[in-house]
């Protein structure tokens, strides 16, 4: 058998914008891989392009997710 992979825990807080348009998102009936597309949209702009400062084209992808929470 295997070795289980370690969970890694990550927080990150979101510009209001990236917040609203995940929201939006929720509220508009998204299914679940769309919201977790626009989560990783908002995760690569704000932590891995940095504002787009940095790391241009670079694409995002979350999977094997077993749990994200969300707080404001």
């Amino acid at each position: 058998m295997p070795p289980s992979t370690p969970a890694c825990a990550t927080a990150f807080a979101l510009p209001p914008e990236h917040a609203a348009r995940r929201l939006d998102a929720q509220e508009q009936g998204a299914t679940g891989r769309q919201l977790q597309q626009a989560t990783a949209d908002a995760l690569g702009e704000v932590h891995f392009r940095d504002g787009g400062r940095c790391a241009h084209g670079l694409l995002v992808e979350l999977s094997d997710i077993e749990q994200i929470e969300f707080g404001l």
